[in-house]
């Protein structure tokens, strides 16, 4: 080989060498990198795959942070408990989701993003209505009631999406990153990691885990035990948080004769839902020209019953509507057992012992909670329905308001005195029955949206004011009857509603005053009442008085309130006829959980006069209120404001955490003088 093509071949394998380090060089290069970029998805994957759970618990802190600071014990452990079930189900999901192929990583995807969007939106929605997660016992309430809940959602829908909206959005976000930055291999702890996906989605819908009677839990834990908790109602497995109406078995009373007195009959009628703010208890004041007043909110009612006697501090013992009727029509307190209040007479069993005719006319849907079971035997004459009313009536709404006017109008007269009747109205329910035509109050909106809390509690006194026509029209009736001239009418309502004045909105969230105080007033015309049945009447205007103090005030209507046969029936009842002078103020039992109406929303208290203790589930101390100084009830006195009350609670619910379901008998612990 010639000198000039040895050193041509030599440069060539220098440069040939060079090359090859270069490729090498970039090789190595190429695979750091990649090193690199699999140890950034490594550390970003894990810090990924952690970000629902801590998107959670932030959203958590930002709603109820001082409730969380308040946990302690067992209900941190709960928590902490909830976190790891958290962690697994959405780092699980998320990580098969984030998988680079197959059909599986859509399911996951799908399922991800629908349960983010339902349980994190779901509970953001709930929150901003009633101040609460959605738990077990308030999922309970709609075993029977799907078409009322979709009725809401048709209601509120635009408040729904607002708040699905961006837990929709982040999900649907989160699933893209993942395939881009967790990216699961092919090991063997990655297969075993997608097949558990779905099964700790199952568990997190069948275990029973929240700690639901403080909340404890992460909400969307909450969420998955209550939707699991209804899925299992649904199907047949019977949970021990529903509580409902059932068959009465009352014993049979014997003939009694009413005591001599004025000849009268009684017509009690009932609304649902008004709070003593949306009408006039007393008659609107005469204005300065001596011209009668206006009742904004129930004119008509205030003029058709212009000389009622007011009870303008009236107040339920609870506020539930199935609580609210048995309480009203027995005269026990909420806390009787289950069996008690089912097997206590009620006013139409002691009027029928009398010899009085009765009937119960309602525009509520029997449907409702079974509470066809609980009025089917009452012994009376007359009886309907929403469904009588109305067929296709809404199962929230019942029957319109006109019709039940209409059809007490026309039967009213074919009662034989004396008579004892109720007439049970009820457009005032949510989702509230407005005509647009005479809707006085404004802006009123349907929107359940916090920013238009104001308009839609318009909304709500629009309802009222629709549901005074129906009244107004029935009292003008019974006084222009043949029987008006001796036929007593007593109203009030069978609970107050909540427009977020302590964060809840509706009822049975507490027995706070925007849900207990409801108005109460009694129409008697002359010499239907003794003067001194009159007198104790006006004494009572401004004191407090309660719906267990009603069923003895009909007794007394109908001469029976010291019928001697009747005296151990009289003795369970811890309230007074209101038309004799008030033996004083007694310890009075308030809770929305009891024997006959499992709570949605746990909460307690007590009231002596105008003194009242109260406490909700996340509480973990009993708070005091005079509710004469602090109407609102913005001035917590502590419990030691409120004497022997936290005492005698405590004795009954366990504490203010309500930590015993089932109460025990408040009759032994505050008894009361009474006049037997």
């Amino acid at each position: 080989m010639n000198e000039p093509h040895a050193a041509e071949a030599d440069a060539s394998s220098r440069s040939s060498r060079a090359l090859s380090r270069d490729l090498g060089a970039e090789r190595a290069a190429a695979r750091a990198r990649l090193r690199a970029v699999a140890r950034a998805r490594r550390r970003y994957g894990r810090l990924l795959l952690a970000l629902p759970l801590l998107l959670v618990v932030i959203v958590d802190v930002h709603i109820r942070g001082d409730r969380l600071l308040d946990l302690s014990g067992k209900h941190v452990a709960s928590y902490l408990g909830a976190m790891a079930e958290s962690a697994a189900l959405w780092g699980l999901l998320l990580f098969a989701a984030s998988a680079r192929r197959g059909a599986a990583r859509w399911v996951a995807a799908l399922l991800f993003v629908l349960l983010a969007t339902l349980s994190l939106g779901g509970q953001l929605y709930f929150h901003r209505q009633y101040a609460t997660y959605l738990n077990l016992d308030a999922t309970l309430f709609g075993t029977s009631l799907s078409a009322s809940l979709f009725g809401q959602l048709r209601a509120d829908g635009e408040n729904f999406l607002r708040s699905v909206l961006p837990p929709l959005l982040l999900a649907i976000a989160l699933v893209w990153l993942g395939r881009r930055v967790v990216r699961p291999g092919r090991t063997a702890w990655a297969r075993a990691a997608r097949l558990a996906a779905p099964a700790v989605v199952v568990a997190a819908f069948v275990l029973p885990c929240s700690y639901r009677t403080v909340q404890a839990s992460t909400p969307d834990v909450i969420y998955f035990h209550a939707i699991g908790g209804l899925i299992k109602e649904l199907v047949g497995v019977q949970t021990t948080a529903q509580v409902r109406p059932g068959l009465r078995t009352p014993p049979p009373l014997p003939p009694v004769a009413p005591a001599p007195g004025p000849r009268r009959n009684v017509l009690f009628i009932l609304t649902e839902s008004v709070r003593a703010d949306a009408t006039c208890s007393a008659r609107a004041p005469a204005d300065v020209h001596g011209a009668p007043g206006a009742c904004p909110g129930t004119p008509r009612i205030d003029a058709a019953a212009p000389d009622r006697l007011p009870l303008t501090q009236m107040r339920s013992n609870a506020s539930t509507t199935a609580i609210g009727l048995a309480v009203l029509w027995s005269g026990l307190q909420p806390i009787a057992t289950r069996e008690e209040l089912h097997t206590a007479p009620l006013v139409f069993d002691y009027a029928d012992a009398a010899g009085f005719d009765s009937a119960y006319w309602t525009s509520h849907h029997m449907m409702f909670a079974n509470s066809r079971l609980y009025v089917q035997d009452l012994p009376v004459s007359h009886q309907c329905g929403a469904t009588e009313l109305d067929p296709l009536a809404d199962i929230d709404l019942g029957a319109d308001d006109r019709l039940l006017s209409a059809h007490v109008r026309s039967e009213l007269l074919s009662l034989r005195e004396p008579f004892l009747a109720v007439a049970h109205f009820g457009n005032t329910h949510v989702p509230y029955l407005v005509d647009p035509a005479e809707a006085p109050f404004q802006p009123a909106l349907e929107s359940k949206a916090p920013d238009d809390n104001d308009a839609y509690h318009n909304f709500y006194r629009n309802a009222v004011y629709r549901q005074d026509a129906a009244i107004a029209e029935l009292i003008r009736f019974v006084r222009s009857s043949p029987v008006g001239e001796r036929t007593v009418i007593v109203f009030t309502s069978d609970h107050g509603e909540a427009f977020r004045e302590h964060g809840q909105l509706g009822h049975t969230g507490s027995i706070l005053e925007e849900e207990i105080r409801v108005p109460g007033w009694v129409d008697a015309p002359p010499g239907t009442l003794t003067a001194a049945e009159e007198g104790a009447l006006r004494a009572a205007r401004d004191e407090p008085v309660f719906h267990t103090d009603v069923a003895p005030t009909l007794l007394d209507l109908m001469g029976l309130w010291d019928e001697p046969a009747l005296a151990g029936y009289r003795a369970a009842m811890v309230g007074h006829s209101l038309l004799r002078p008030s033996p004083g103020p007694a310890a009075l039992a308030l809770t929305n959980c009891t024997g006959i109406w499992g709570c949605a929303f746990k909460n307690w208290g007590m009231m002596r006069g105008n003194m009242k203790l109260e406490s909700r589930a996340w509480d973990t101390a009993w708070h005091c209120y005079d509710v004469l100084a602090d109407p609102r009830e913005q001035r917590d006195l502590g419990p030691a404001a409120c004497g022997d009350l936290p005492r005698l609670a405590d004795a009954i619910y366990g504490g203010p955490a309500g930590s015993v379901d089932v109460p025990v008998h408040l009759r032994d612990l505050a008894a009361r003088p009474r006049r037997d």
